[in-house]
């Protein structure tokens, strides 16, 4: 079975970091692209970064550009998202996509990450 699934998530203070890991398995070939993003309550779901090819060209969100940063492991068809100086406002669940070579595109179940004091 083709699948990612997120891990990392938790409750973490304002100011703080976190890492997320997204972990694909079953690919018989790797993805064309991963990517992470969030959806807070009541909220759209929203890129935070994502990644594509197999370099290290990478693309952020505005607001999180400077303290967010994502690797991929191409061998592992991983993406981990290193979040930095975390904001009260950035409670989300935390989901991670890919896009098998055949088409289409894979969601994980997601991450709960609560920022809070």
């Amino acid at each position: 079975q083709v699948q990612v699934v997120e891990s990392g998530g938790g409750l973490v203070q304002p100011g703080g970091s976190l890492n997320l890991s997204c972990v694909g398995s079953g690919f018989i070939s790797s993805p064309i692209y991963m990517g992470w993003y969030r959806q807070a309550p009541g909220k759209e779901r929203e890129l935070v970064a994502d990644t594509t090819g197999y370099d290290d060209k990478t693309n952020y969100a505005a607001s999180v550009k400077g303290r967010f940063t994502i690797a991929r492991d191409n061998a592992k068809n991983t993406l981990v998202l290193q979040m930095n100086n975390l904001k009260p406002g950035e409670t989300a669940v935390h989901l991670c996509q890919a896009r098998p070579p055949w088409g289409g595109n894979l969601w994980g179940p997601g991450t709960q990450v609560t920022v809070s004091s």
